[in-house]
């Protein structure tokens, strides 16, 4: 890592994003306590944590889809046993109560490894959640996870943050989730930080959008006008995309209107967060 710093507020999703090796890893690590720092600090709750470290940990929690449990163990084993660890008031409601939001309730007399690996996801999720945490690391909660589970999981999470204020570090490779979630994102590279602000910010620091439109009675003539124009363009077959300024999207649409090309269908795509993040890794690569 190098002088990577930054904060998380009570009751933030802040997403923490990166290609593969950028340090997403390593700093959730260091987080957890399993690798030091070879410099810098790191505190919880205004607390050094290497001072602080038994306290603390029982306040945070991690969730990976990359980790395993006891192989052997039944899920409700497993359970039973960091509730322990946790010292959980009511542990058998607490574990019964979220499995039951996790909707794995049926699989709690089955072993960690006869579960599928949407299983295990969620069993990791609830083994997360189990001692109330105020923080969460969260590294790709729902990969591995059906589309309606994955909904839900993202709804159980913003539940936690609106109604219990956990503050959450979040990382994902599925943008729109990032976007969904997140307050605040961070992306980071070798190590550094190379962007932080709110997804829709950061989207809008790129000017050009798509526009796509289905011509096919004057195609030929859409063809010559843009060129003329000296817009970047793709044509398949009657499909033309066209990148434009935001701001010149009416423009253009006029203009063609006013030369008499008829279109049959129009859609405009706006920069999101993942244009962003190519184009910021594509130029710092270089």
């Amino acid at each position: 890592m190098d002088n990577l710093s930054f904060s998380l507020k009570d009751g933030e999703i802040l997403g923490l994003l990166g290609p593969n090796g950028a340090g997403k890893t390593t700093t959730i690590q260091m987080l957890l306590g399993v690798m030091e720092p070879s410099f810098g600090e790191i505190t919880y709750f205004g607390k050094p944590f290497y001072k602080h470290r038994s306290e603390i940990l029982k306040q945070i929690n991690f969730s990976s889809t990359y980790i395993a449990l006891p192989w052997h163990f039944t899920v409700w084993e497993i359970l039973d046993v960091f509730g322990r660890l946790y010292e959980i008031p009511n542990k058998k409601g607490r574990i019964l109560k979220l499995l039951e939001e996790f909707e794995i309730s049926h699989l709690k007399d089955k072993n960690f490894f006869m579960l599928s690996a949407g299983e295990k996801t969620r069993l990791i999720l609830v083994k997360s959640f189990l001692n109330y945490p105020k923080i969460m690391l969260l590294d790709e909660p729902t990969a591995s996870l059906d589309p309606d589970i994955s909904v839900k999981v993202r709804d159980f999470l913003k539940k936690q943050q609106r109604e219990y204020q956990v503050s959450m570090l979040f990382t994902s490779h599925n943008m729109a989730e990032v976007e969904e979630m997140c307050d605040r994102v961070i992306i980071i590279r070798r190590g550094q930080i190379i962007a932080e602000d709110t997804p829709e910010n950061l989207a809008k620091e790129i000017k050009d959008c798509q526009i796509e439109l289905l011509i096919k009675k004057d195609a030929a003539r859409a063809d010559k006008f843009l060129t003329g124009l000296e817009l970047a363009f793709e044509k398949e077959r009657h499909y033309f995309r066209i990148m434009v300024d935001e701001s010149k999207v009416a423009e253009l649409l006029t203009l063609l209107t006013k030369e008499s090309i008829e279109y049959e269908e129009v859609s405009i795509n706006k920069p999101d967060l993942e244009d962003f993040f190519l184009k910021v890794i594509k130029e710092k690569a270089k």
